[in-house]
């Protein structure tokens, strides 16, 4: 799979930070991952392992099965759960959003960052292949936000996140908002360490997208079908979705917005509040790629 999707590339990961009017300093000091080496006025991060050293996915001709390379995921879960522990310990609700291209998650993070900037303290780390565009149009609302260029890469990992928390360096208290790569794939096997994975779909995509990737919806905690305000153009029918995103997950929540309209984003403001009420964190939504698989 990685052969053919480009993960397999050597590119360096790229980090660049554009503090926002908004931004708060960390009052307990920032993390304390390896160092990180600056080039310009962007950071190149190295990840703790190449892409070349892996594949998400193997046929097994022998055996006639897909089987998972554990040991890199079980890598990953590792470094996801330092993730966790430390934000637990500064009571940082992270919430990854996955998603594929075009779903409207920036557009999603612009109102929810103007909508809730007096309610809450928000930040953001942007994940995309390459260019700052979200990350620009995130600060242009004021909020602190962290750029990740993963190059070739098509997801995530919890090492990226680490670093990329470093460089955000965000208050106790606060909620870190991740957008992922664009991709209904590989980002459902990779634990950042995030309280809850959010799938966002919208309703131009088709509503078959939860049993086509199953994956992702069953690691997500919640469904944010968005863009409802093009219903009347488009083939898309909502009950539908609902009942194919339950029968790959049972427990998800659905919640149907428009991020350009505002209609529906109370729920989805009412839903990262319960998160946050659920402070400080016994637990996380997110499941690890081994129990995704198990």
């Amino acid at each position: 799979m990685c052969t053919t999707c480009g993960c397999s590339d050597h590119n360096n990961v790229t980090m660049t930070h554009l503090p926002g009017r908004l931004a708060r300093d960390a009052q307990d000091g920032p993390l304390h991952f390896r160092k990180i080496s600056p080039v310009g006025d962007a950071v190149t991060v190295v990840p703790t392992h190449s892409h070349g050293e892996h594949t998400h996915l193997h046929f097994n001709k022998d055996a006639g099965t897909i089987r998972l390379e554990a040991e890199i995921l079980s890598k990953n879960d590792g470094l996801a759960k330092q993730n966790r522990d430390w934000l637990q310990a500064q009571n940082i609700l992270a919430l990854n959003l996955v998603s594929s291209p075009g779903s409207g998650k920036t557009t999603l993070l612009e109102r929810s960052i103007r909508d809730l900037e007096d309610e809450m303290n928000l930040s953001v780390i942007e994940g995309d292949q390459q260019t700052l565009l979200d990350a620009e149009r995130i600060q242009a609302t004021g909020c602190n936000v962290v750029q990740l260029n993963t190059g070739a890469g098509c997801h995530l990992e919890a090492d990226m996140l680490a670093r990329g928390l470093e460089k955000l360096n965000p208050a106790p208290h606060s909620v870190v908002m991740i957008e992922n790569v664009g991709n209904l794939v590989c980002p459902a096997l990779f634990d950042l360490g995030e309280y809850a994975k959010v799938a966002i779909l919208s309703v131009t995509e088709g509503e078959d997208k939860p049993l086509k990737y199953p994956h992702m919806f069953r690691a997500a905690s919640l469904m944010v079908l968005n863009k409802v305000d093009l219903l009347p153009y488009v083939n898309f029918d909502v009950q539908r979705c609902r009942e194919y995103a339950k029968q790959v997950n049972p427990d998800i929540e659905v919640i149907t917005v428009s991020a350009t309209t505002g209609e529906g984003l109370q729920g989805w403001y009412d839903w990262i509040r319960t998160a946050i009420d659920s402070r400080p964190f016994k637990g996380s939504q997110s499941r690890t790629s081994q129990e995704l698989h198990s």
